[in-house]
Formats: structure tokens, C-alpha cells, sequence
């Protein structure tokens, strides 16, 4: 994850080819045989092949049961696959000798809608069969182990708003030469491992675009001078002060820094929970992990990149005109993060993954568990603790404690509602995700200022880093956290007013 943040912050687009190259790894990891691994995974490992994730087309989108890319099995056990694939990320380039398609289809005799979807291996260039095998002059321009065309098109290149530097393409497989992965009819299931390492991965781009706009930023505002304090000049030598000390400037700065700190802390703390699900010693607590992570995961996604296209537009708007032209890179980084809170589902899409999948048809486990952990946390160090900060922690822990247990709450009304009108999932959905994310947030911005008070408690480390914390903590648990209540009331209005419209009124006029 750190790695991934570093590479992402300073070229998100270059960093998709090794990003969704270790998406495929994973799904390999997880759901390949002994054989597909030694051929695929070696050469991932090696950098010398990518991969990519082929989900959508053109008339389906996120409604992947109405896939029609279709599978038929040939007779040495593997298949040929037909059909178009749009939006493939790192989907045809010469950074690698060979790129390896991971790819939704159907079978021939499967049963339709999602229930009927399979997983394949598809690569741009058959691998080359047994070890050390002899290939041609023609054969070892391609690379090593790289063997025949496999009938993989590239259709076209997408036209995008940003991440020019990611081949997007339309994928054409004519007749391909595909290899199952994971049981025949199972395929969303195991793509899932795909796509929640993308999804993880595309967090990572929202706290990327918060970081990067922030560190652009700042220092424009340590620089650029104009119009004079409020509160009196600052700099009376100079004809204008510098923009730092304008309220304003400061609240979009300090909004990138709580957006880029607090997001780096919530995953994290995820990185850790993929440890557990992978290496903890018994298969309970990797579940226990698995079940923890996936619940965050619609957190994450949705939330940070939300959060971080909202960095990057005051990223512009802390530059003015200049921030709209291209000399300063502004305009790129908002341009590049727009397109995170749309690809490996929209806003929309995992708002209702987490309301609808992790929270009220899970009956609230999940959610307990996570309040538990918070609740437990502000227990710990309230007024009534041990804690030998609990008089400064109390601006934290109080709001917290609060948030948290409406948050239950409001899990809790909403679900009873949507027994008696299933549209009251989706109106209150989003609202219910942006909610979930700044309690999210808040806790791990308290347990940040707990540690910075016990380190410059015990003189330890830069003091004026941890007093940047805790100024940031109370920054975010004063001016941003309390956003969450309009949520809160948003999601509880009457769904009526989303869906009493008809088409005719909403063409009229």
C-alpha cells in the first residue's frame, strides 16, 4: 500500500499497468490451478508480462448479467472466446512482452443473467508450452516464453478526460484461445477478488489526488502573495500578503490535509486487514479479516475518491485562473481523479453494495463489529477513563461517540423502511455511504491525536508534527465531520420526493 500510494501520487496512470497487473496475480493466487500459476505468476512476478480486468460492455456496464461474451469449449479443455470488452485499462501497450486479458464470459449451455458467468485467462500471446522451450527468431522478438497470436484486437483507443497516460481500449477477442479459472458458472465470485484489490487500489487514487493537490497547493500559498489580511497586514513590506493567511485559502488547505492524512490512516489500517486475510494463523480469523475488509471496501472506495475530487478541485481554486491552465498541473490532477469515483463502480454502486449487501441484508453484523471497535476506542480514553489525556481527547471522543451511535441508528430506521419500500435503499444509499465515511474517518483522526498527545507527552519525535495532527484532528472533527448530519437527515427524508416525478414532469418545461 505504501509503494502503491508513492507510485500512484506521483503518475497515477503509469501506475495502473502494475496496479491491475497485481489484481490478476491475486485472482491467480486465489482461484488458479497449480499449472496457471507457475506459467502466469512467474512472469507477473517478473514484470515482464501485465494484466487487465475485462468486466464491461458497451450495453451493460455494471449489469454484468447481460454479458454476451460468449465461451465454447474446444476439446483439449480449453475454450474459444467471442466478444467485445470497453473501458479496458492497460488493455494494449508495448511495456510489456505480453498482456494477459482476465475476462467475464459465458458458456454455451450456461444459465442466463449472473448466475451464468464464467472466469477465463485470455493472453494477447499463447504462452510458450514446457520449460525452456526452443521458439523462433520470430517468437523471441515477442519475449520470453511468448508464443502465437491469440486473435486479442485492440477495437480502439478510448478519448478520456484524464489518465492520458493509461491505454484505455475497446478489447476484441475473435475466436481467442481462453483457459477456465476458478468453477465453470462462478465467475463473479472470483472476479470479486479482482476487483476488491481495484477497488482497494482506487482509494488509493483518491487519497493520491488529495495528497498531490495538497503538496501543489501549500506551496503556491507559501509563495503567491495578494490582497491584505483581515486581520491586519502580515507582511507590510510587501504590497499584498501572502494567501496562506486568508481564512479561506487555509480551509481548503486544511481540508486537503485532513482529506490526505485521514485517508492514508483508513487504508491503511485496510493493508493490515488483507495481511490477516492472507497469513493469520487460523481459518477464523481470515475470515474474520475477509468479512472486516469487505465491509470497508464500499468505504473506501467511494468515499476517498469522493473526497479526493474534492481536494482536487480546491487544489484549482487555491491557484485561481492559474489553476485552470495546464503551466501548474492542477487541472491534470483533477481531470485524472475524476474518473475514480466512476470506474470499479460508481458512487452509486457501492453505496448500495454497502447498505443494501453489507448492512441490512448482513442484519447489521458487520456494522456492530466496527461500532464495537469505535465505541470501545472512546470508552478508553473518554473523561471517565484512565487516560491520562481524556481532558483533551473529550473534544474528540464526545462528537464520536455520538456519530457513531446514530449511525447505528440510522442503519437501523433505514432497513426498517426499506421492509416497506425497497426505493428507500437506493434514495438513501449515498447519503448513507458519505455518512459512514466521515464517522470512518473521524475515528481514525481521534486515535491520531491520542498518539500525538502521548508523544509530545513523552517528548518524543517532532513536535510540531504531532501539534499539526492534533490542530488537523479538531479541523476535520469541527468542519467537515459535522457534514455528516445533513446526511443524516438527507437519508431519512421521504422518498417521495425522488421518485413521485414521472417521466412526462421530468420532460416538461
Amino acid at each position: 500500500m505504501v509503494k502503491s500510494e508513492l507510485i500512484g501520487t506521483a503518475n497515477w496512470s503509469w501506475s495502473m499497468y502494475p496496479g491491475l497487473t497485481l489484481g490478476a496475480m491475486n485472482t491467480l493466487y486465489v482461484w488458479g490451478t497449480e499449472e496457471q500459476k507457475q506459467t502466469y505468476l512467474t512472469k507477473f512476478c517478473e514484470g515482464i508480462w501485465t494484466g487487465t480486468m475485462c468486466l464491461t460492455e458497451s450495453h451493460c456496464g455494471s449489469d454484468l448479467g447481460q454479458i454476451k461474451t460468449r465461451a465454447v469449449a474446444n476439446d483439449d479443455g480449453s475454450y474459444s472466446v467471442t466478444g467485445s470488452k470497453i473501458f479496458i485499462s492497460s488493455g494494449e501497450h508495448d511495456l510489456a512482452d505480453n498482456i494477459v486479458h482476465i475476462v467475464l464470459a459465458r458458456l454455451s449451455n450456461a444459465p442466463e443473467g449472473i448466475k451464468g458467468i464464467s472466469l477465463f485467462i485470455i493472453p494477447k500471446y499463447l504462452p510458450l508450452e514446457g520449460d525452456g522451450a526452443e521458439f523462433d527468431s520470430k517468437e523471441s522478438e515477442r519475449g520470453a516464453g511468448v508464443g502465437e497470436f491469440n486473435h486479442v484486437y485492440c477495437g480502439a483507443i478510448e478519448e478520456k478526460l484524464g489518465i492520458h497516460g493509461s491505454s484505455t481500449c475497446v478489447i476484441n477477442f475473435d475466436g481467442a484461445r481462453a483457459f477456465l479459472l476458478g468453477p465453470e458458472n462462478k465467475g463473479v465470485t472470483c472476479m470479486f477478488t479482482f476487483m476488491n484489490t481495484a477497488r482497494i487500489g482506487t482509494a488509493i487514487q483518491g487519497l493520491g489526488a488529495a495528497e498531490l493537490a495538497y503538496q501543489g497547493s501549500l506551496a503556491y500559498a507559501m509563495e503567491r502573495a495578494s490582497m491584505r489580511s483581515l486581520s491586519g497586514n502580515k507582511n507590510p513590506d510587501k504590497p499584498a500578503d501572502l494567501i496562506l493567511v486568508h481564512p479561506d485559502v487555509r480551509r481548503m488547505l486544511l481540508t486537503q490535509k485532513a482529506i490526505s492524512e485521514g485517508g492514508r490512516a483508513m487504508i491503511y489500517y485496510s493493508a493490515t486487514l488483507a495481511d490477516r486475510m492472507l497469513f493469520a494463523r487460523t481459518e477464523e480469523a481470515r475470515e474474520q479479516a475477509d468479512e472486516h475488509l469487505g465491509f470497508l471496501t464500499p468505504i473506501l472506495k467511494a468515499f476517498l475518491t469522493e473526497m479526493g475530487c474534492e481536494a482536487a478541485n480546491y487544489g484549482v481554486q487555491i491557484f485561481g485562473g492559474h489553476g485552470y491552465i495546464k503551466e501548474w498541473g492542477m487541472e491534470q490532477i483533477l481531470r485524472d481523479a475524476r474518473i475514480s469515483t466512476l470506474y470499479e463502480g460508481t458512487t452509486g454502486i457501492q453505496s448500495l453494495d454497502l447498505l443494501a449487501r453489507k448492512v441490512i441484508l448482513d442484519k447489521g453484523k458487520l456494522l456492530r463489529h466496527f461500532s464495537k471497535l469505535i465505541l470501545g476506542f472512546c470508552k478508553n480514553h473518554s473523561w471517565l477513563s484512565r487516560n491520562p489525556h481524556r481532558r483533551q481527547m473529550n473534544q474528540f471522543i464526545m462528537p464520536l461517540a455520538q456519530y457513531t451511535l446514530r449511525w447505528n441508528w440510522l442503519s437501523l430506521r433505514t432497513a426498517l423502511r426499506a421492509s416497506r419500500n425497497r426505493d428507500a435503499v437506493g434514495a438513501a444509499s449515498v447519503d448513507y455511504l458519505m455518512y459512514s465515511g466521515y464517522v470512518v474517518m473521524a475515528y481514525f483522526w481521534a486515535m491520531m491525536a491520542q498518539k500525538a498527545y502521548e508523544k509530545l507527552a513523552a517528548g518524543e519525535g517532532d513536535a510540531a508534527f504531532y501539534e499539526a495532527k492534533i490542530q488537523t484532528a479538531r479541523f476535520y472533527f469541527e468542519r467537515l465531520l459535522p457534514r455528516a448530519k445533513g446526511h443524516g437527515a438527507t437519508m431519512m427524508a421521504s422518498v417521495d420526493s425522488v421518485m413521485a416525478m414521472t417521466p412526462e414532469e421530468f420532460a416538461a418545461g
